[in-house]
């Protein structure tokens, strides 16, 4: 919720601007080639206090504490990427390897969602497309491929009920 307030004020706050049209644009699908020194600065600064906070205090900040703080990163995420990639990069490594084994799902979903940037950049070199929703479709494609590799605990591909 904290989340959608953010995003919703951003909206507000651009109603009356005459260049709100952009601006909405690029906080919906983001400006991932255009991201400046500055921002990548402010972004790894609040990342890195981020993680000192859950490591320390994980335990009494509880899940109300971490979506709080979970909030404020995934608004700041949003500022340089857009919101399409957010949050394809947080669901779809989870739905891709949920079927996986327990001990590869963690790096499994880094390498996919790794991969899927990779991909997504090189597709839009080459295709002169704009780069995160190609690398949203990456993400997606690939995430796809992942889900359908799982193996059930025969080391037989899992299928689906009949």
């Amino acid at each position: 919720m904290l989340f959608v307030l953010a995003s919703t004020a951003q909206i507000l706050l651009l109603a009356n601007d005459p260049h709100g049209g952009e601006a909405l644009k690029d906080l919906l699908a983001g400006q991932i080639l255009w991201v400046s020194t500055e921002q990548l600065v402010r972004a790894a600064a609040l990342t890195a206090l981020f993680l000192a906070v859950w490591f320390r205090f994980r335990a009494s900040l509880g899940t109300v504490g971490f979506y709080v703080v979970f909030s404020v990163m995934v608004t700041t995420s949003v500022q340089l990427v857009g919101v399409y990639l957010v949050f394809t990069t947080l669901i779809v490594p989870a739905l891709a390897v949920y079927r996986h084994a327990h001990g590869r799902q963690l790096w499994l979903g880094y390498a996919l969602a790794f991969g899927a940037y990779v991909v997504g950049l090189g597709v839009s070199l080459l295709t002169d497309l704009p780069s995160s929703p190609v690398i949203v479709w990456a993400m997606a494609l690939l995430g796809i491929v992942v889900h359908l590799t799982a193996l059930n605990g025969n080391g037989n591909a899992l299928r689906e009920p009949a």
